[in-house]
């Protein structure tokens, strides 16, 4: 199943993705694409319905981020070894943890704000993990039943901030609008192997990030597991995994970086697509 939100920040209805590509209301059957729906029984429930039988959602509407606001924004860092390399940094021996201020989770679409006296605002196509059921000391062997499904994520950066300016990466990670989620959450039965995703990112049409799920360093399981032992990881939380390699900061031979007035664009295989714009704050 594709389930995602649509409308207005702070008043977006749950829906899914029929097999045609018409978005159907979900309003009779779940309160919101929240934990709850999230759960075994929850995406039971929704995958009992008939979608012919549901509302069509018909006109231009805003999509939101396809799961309501999470408890843990997770995000791991130097998880693709071919960005580890671009970044001239040794590969890590253990996942990099950090948290993204919830004030970063924004929808698919929506613009995102250069910050007042950003240098280096950068870009990171990402795949990430939605977690269905609480996950506390979870062996890897049993990381996936926790696993409700899969998204698209750009983990936007500002480098200046995360890397030369002192104390942790997270004042250049968790900036108003850097982290656009969605368009849909893609359910864990229909992304047998997510390992193997082609996943890429344009900057006003140019190609700058290429790059597979392949490369992880640290794979689904293991950062399930990972994080379950730091964090208690609630139903709707989301660990976004890495970026791999074509982040403006690894540019040869200079770096490159995002200014109002641009566009990214960027997709997973078989998770669907973001268009963002970029803003001065």
């Amino acid at each position: 199943m594709k389930l995602l939100r649509y409308g207005a920040p702070g008043a977006e209805k749950p829906a899914l993705l029929d097999a045609t590509g018409q978005m159907r209301d979900l309003s009779a059957v779940v309160r919101d694409i929240d934990g709850s729906a999230l759960s075994p029984e929850g995406l039971a429930k929704i995958a009992a319905c008939d979608p012919g039988s549901l509302p069509k959602v018909t006109g231009n509407h805003r999509l939101g981020p396809c799961v309501a606001r999470p408890l843990n924004f997770v995000c791991i860092g130097l998880n693709y070894a071919d960005h580890a390399a671009e970044s001239n940094m040794p590969v890590p021996k253990e996942p990099i943890v950090f948290l993204k201020s919830l004030s970063a989770y924004s929808g698919p679409n929506d613009d995102v704000i250069i910050p007042r006296g950003s240098k280096k605002t950068d870009w990171e196509v990402e795949l990430a993990i939605v977690i269905g059921t609480l996950a506390r000391y979870v062996p890897e062997n049993q990381a996936m039943d926790h696993v409700a499904g899969y998204c698209v994520a750009n983990d936007v950066s500002e480098r200046e901030w995360q890397l030369e300016r002192g104390g942790t990466w997270d004042k250049g990670k968790g900036c108003d609008t850097f982290g656009p989620t969605g368009p849909w959450l893609v359910t864990r039965d229909e992304i047998p192997d997510p390992q193997n995703l082609d996943m890429w990112l344009d900057v006003d049409g140019e190609a700058m990030q290429r790059g597979s799920t392949r490369t992880m360093i640290f794979g689904v399981r293991k950062l399930v597991s990972y994080v379950s032992h730091c964090i208690t990881l609630h139903p709707g939380d989301i660990i976004s995994t890495g970026t791999p390699p074509g982040v403006g900061s690894g540019k040869k031979p200079h770096p490159v970086f995002l200014r109002p007035g641009q566009t990214m664009r960027l997709g997973i295989e078989g998770l669907g697509e973001q268009t963002q714009r970029t803003v001065a704050a």
